[in-house]
Parts: structure tokens; sequence; C-alpha cells
């Protein structure tokens, strides 16, 4: 396996994790449930799951008026880019 196809599976499996348990967090916020710890749903993003985490908060309207989230996933993102970008051209 090259690293862009383990790069490519591991950002899959973190973003579909963090979407799963972000959706859980909504829904569970409606009805009183256990909650994801915010600290917990940011690090997921820092692990590579920050831009399906935010497109996912963007659709089902989550923590969207939250600055901490609107402004550190997207700083996130930015991350991630660069960090592949990087890999892209060095690997």
């Amino acid at each position: 396996m090259s690293a862009a196809e383990f790069f490519a599976c591991y950002f899959t499996v973190i973003s579909i994790v963090t979407v799963v348990l972000t959706i859980g967090d909504k829904l569970n916020s409606k009805k009183n449930g256990k909650r994801v710890p915010e600290d917990f749903l940011l690090t997921l993003g820092l692990l590579g799951g920050a831009l399906a985490e935010y497109i996912t908060m963007k659709l089902i309207r989550h923590k969207t008026k939250h600055k901490k989230f609107m402004l550190i996933l997207p700083a996130e993102i930015i991350i991630h880019i660069v960090i592949v970008v990087l890999i892209v051209l060095y690997a």
C-alpha cells in the first residue's frame, strides 16, 4: 500500500467516525441524551475528520453558532491540506 492509499483510507475512516459521532451528538442534544464532549469532536477534526465534520455541522445545523468550531475546524482543514500537499510533493 502506497502512502497515498494509506492516507486516503485513513482520512475516509476518520471522516466516517467523525460524521457518525457528530450526527449522534446532534440527535442526543435533542433528547437530552449522552453528549460527545466538544474537545473530543475537535480532536477528531484535528486527527483528520475536520472537513467531514465541518460539512456535517453545516448540513445538520449543529454547533454552527459556536465560534470555537467555526474557527478551529477551518484552521484544521488548512493544516490537513498543507500536510497532504507536502506528502504528495515529498513522498
